[in-house]
């Protein structure tokens, strides 16, 4: 089997017989120069499925599923909520974020944002590739953007917050947030930082820790990517 794996939306299951879109039947075909009989993998969040090739007719690649070769995941729901930053750092945010196991981006447009449009489709592009590269199953949900206080508000005692925040002195994890079945966010702010007022409504959320994530001031995409790294560390210890 080849090892290109491809996300599918629709339902899999074994003996499906079904066809892929024209990008993913140029990919597969024209880039990947993949034939009649030869196979590769498709997932989302049903599990990994081996694909098997039956016919390329007018360019678009049918197919028929052979066997299942992973089960569903059952993993623990990672939130990013962040401040919108300019396009490169954004997408390579996203892309990294996705590979460390981020289920949910919420993007927040904070006081101090300097970014306030977003490019939905790119964004889920960006995502869907991530997810495939990295062997994972589940594609990440990416949020349309909100302000702090509804963000807030609707998560209220629904999840637990780690908020990036240079101004503690705390270096350590609640255990209570590996113990719990909420959702764990973690909330990084704008290149500004957040104002006084936004900290002051951060840090009256219930189920909040304060995290310092490193002693020195972290641009937007490091604080994110660094604090993922030690969320994974420490939910797996």
């Amino acid at each position: 089997m080849s090892n290109i794996r491809l996300f599918f939306p629709k339902s899999l299951s074994l003996n499906l017989k079904a066809k892929l879109d024209k990008s993913q039947s140029h990919y597969v075909n024209k880039v990947m120069r993949v034939k009649v009989n030869e196979t590769f993998s498709l997932f989302n969040e049903s599990g990994e499925w081996e694909a098997k090739i039956k016919e390329i007719l007018n360019g678009i690649v049918q197919f028929n599923i052979t066997s299942q070769l992973r089960q569903k995941e059952s993993l623990k729901d990672i939130w990013l909520a962040f401040s919108p930053i300019k396009s490169n750092y954004f997408n390579f945010m996203i892309q990294k974020a996705t590979e460390l196991g981020v289920t949910k981006f919420v993007p927040i447009i904070t006081d101090r944002a300097i970014v306030r449009k977003i490019n939905y489709e790119r964004v889920k592009k960006i995502i869907i590739e991530a997810t495939e590269q990295s062997n994972r199953l589940i594609v990440p949900n990416i949020e349309k953007d909100q302000n702090l206080k509804s963000f807030l508000e609707k998560n209220d005692n629904k999840i637990n917050i780690v908020f990036g925040d240079i101004n503690t002195k705390n270096h350590k994890l609640d255990p209570k947030i590996k113990k719990e079945a909420k959702p764990v966010c973690i909330l990084i702010g704008p290149e500004g930082d957040f104002t006084e007022n936004e900290r002051k409504q951060i840090l009256k959320f219930r189920n909040l820790q304060s995290l310092k994530i490193n002693n020195n001031i972290l641009r937007s995409e490091t604080a994110a990517i660094s604090a993922l790294s030690i969320i994974n560390y420490f939910l797996n210890l």
